[in-house]
C-alpha cells in the first residue's frame, strides 16, 4: 500500500470535516506493511509471510529476519491490535485492552477527530464488517488508515491507566524506547514523548530522566509515529507514579577545551 497516497487521502478527508487546527503529516513514505483489509476486519493472512522459525540453512541469514516487519511467531488468530503493534516502527505502542477499548467513556470525544470512526473500531476489534462491498478501495485504505489513528488516541489514553503503564513499564526494562545518545546519561533508558496533543503536529520523541532532555529516536521507523500518540504527559507520571525509577540529575557537562584550555565564554 502507497502510505504517503493514503496520509494524502486522510488528510484532504480530515481538512474537508474540520478546517480548523493544525494538520501538518506525520510520517510521510513510511515503509511500512499494509494495514489489515478493512472489508474483512482481520490481519493479513500469517501464512503468506516468512516462518518465524529457522532451518539450519537459513540460520546465516538470521540478521534478514530481525529486520522483518513483522515480529512474533506465526498464527491466523491474531488479533488487530497484537499485528499492529508488532509492525516494524510500532514498537513503543503496547497492546491496549480490548475491554477498555469496548467501555465508550475511554473513547469520548474521539469520534469527532477521526472519519470512518465506528468502521474504524470494528476494524481495531476484529469485528466482521460487510461495508468493504459498498465502499471504493479508497475508502477502505481510508478505514485502514483511520484505525491507526484511533488506535493511536486511544493508546495515548490507556498509557496513563495503572494497566498501561504496566506495560509500558515492561518495555522500559526491555529498553524498547532506547537509550539516551548523551555520554554523560551512561546509556539511561527513555520514555516516549510527543511535543504537542494535538495528532499530526510533530513525531514522537523520547524522553531521558537523567539529563531531562529530548532527543530523536533512535530508529527510523518509531520516529515516523505521531507524538500525539504518546502525549506530553505520559513519562512525568511514569516517573511520578515509579518513583524508584527516576535516576540522580547528572550534573557533568562537556567542557570544550582549545589544547588543553578552557574556551574563553564572551
Amino acid at each position: 500500500m502507497d502510505r504517503k497516497r493514503i496520509n494524502d487521502a486522510l488528510d484532504r478527508h480530515l481538512e474537508k470535516s474540520s478546517p480548523s487546527g493544525p494538520r501538518g503529516l506525520v510520517g510521510k513514505g513510511k515503509d511500512r506493511l499494509t494495514a489489515p483489509s478493512a472489508s474483512s476486519g482481520k490481519h493479513p493472512d500469517r501464512r503468506d509471510q516468512p516462518s518465524a522459525s529457522i532451518s539450519k540453512n537459513e540460520e546465516e541469514s538470521e540478521t534478514d529476519s530481525e529486520e522483518s516487519d513483522v515480529s512474533g511467531s506465526d498464527g491466523e488468530d491474531t488479533s488487530w491490535i497484537s499485528w499492529f503493534c508488532n509492525l516494524r516502527g510500532n514498537e513503543f505502542f503496547c497492546e491496549v485492552d480490548e475491554e477498555y477499548i469496548q467501555d465508550d467513556f475511554n473513547l469520548c470525544g474521539l469520534s469527532s477527530q477521526v472519519p470512518y470512526y465506528d468502521y474504524a473500531l470494528d476494524l481495531i476489534l476484529d469485528v466482521e464488517s460487510s461495508h468493504g462491498d459498498m465502499f471504493t478501495e479508497e475508502q477502505n485504505e481510508l478505514v485502514e488508515s483511520a484505525a491507526e489513528m484511533l488506535y493511536g488516541l486511544i493508546h495515548v489514553r490507556y498509557i496513563l491507566t495503572s494497566k498501561g503503564m504496566a506495560a509500558m513499564l515492561d518495555k522500559y526494562k526491555s529498553y524498547d524506547f532506547g537509550r539516551c545518545p548523551r555520554v554523560y546519561c551512561s546509556g539511561q533508558p527513555c520514555l516516549p514523548v510527543g511535543q504537542n496533543d494535538i495528532p499530526r503536529s510533530s513525531t514522537v520523541k523520547i524522553y531521558c530522566p537523567k539529563c531531562e532532555d529530548i532527543y530523536y529516536p533512535r530508529s527510523k521507523y518509531a520516529g515516523n509515529l505521531d507524538g500525539a500518540y504518546f502525549g506530553t504527559t505520559f513519562p512525568h507520571l511514569f516517573l511520578m507514579t515509579y518513583g524508584h525509577l527516576k535516576p540522580q540529575k547528572v550534573s557533568q557537562r562537556y567542557v570544550p577545551r582549545v589544547f588543553g584550555f578552557k574556551i574563553h565564554k564572551p
